[in-house]
């Protein structure tokens, strides 16, 4: 694999990006999915941690249900020596030398059944946003990826009919 530029203007160098096993859920989608993940962590407020329900929940839109259950999602290994932590969240690693896959990539399985297995919450919504916006002001930790594919905002009363 050989480092590839970012898409953002403001990131000049390239990097092969991978992240460890407690991020892999983040990816348990069809690339192209938007979600947006919540999780408790040291600092989650009881109340948080009681609205949230679960140690971790991956939300996506109903539209994004079907590619879950039919995508065939692989994963390449490689020597962590390769890669250094990156961003101040520590939320990935990268290097930026062409890195080989320590074998041929393996089949993650059934995508809602790796949920299952690691105990985390799958939600399907409507629309993302409500549930971006509670958690992004909230203590708990969160992601959103590939937000830009998520169906427009919509107000309350048009969620709820």
């Amino acid at each position: 694999m050989h480092p590839t530029s970012p898409r953002r203007p403001s990131s000049r160098e390239a990097y092969v990006w991978v992240v460890d096993a407690a991020r892999a859920p983040d990816y348990w989608f069809p690339r192209q999915c938007p979600r947006a993940l919540a999780w408790v962590t040291p600092e989650t407020s009881t109340a948080d941690r009681e609205r949230l329900g679960s140690h971790r929940v991956n939300a996506i839109e109903y539209a994004g249900f079907s590619a879950m259950r039919s995508v065939r999602l692989f994963a390449y290994r490689f020597e962590a020596a390769s890669f250094r932590v990156f961003g101040e969240h520590g939320h990935a690693m990268v290097a930026t030398t062409p890195v080989e896959p320590v074998g041929p990539p393996e089949p993650m399985g059934e995508l809602l059944a790796l949920h299952e297995r690691a105990g985390i919450e799958l939600r399907e919504l409507p629309n993302l946003w409500e549930f971006v916006d509670a958690v992004a002001s909230s203590t708990l930790g969160f992601s959103g990826i590939r937000l830009r594919n998520a169906a427009p905002r919509c107000s309350r009363s048009e969620l709820h009919g």
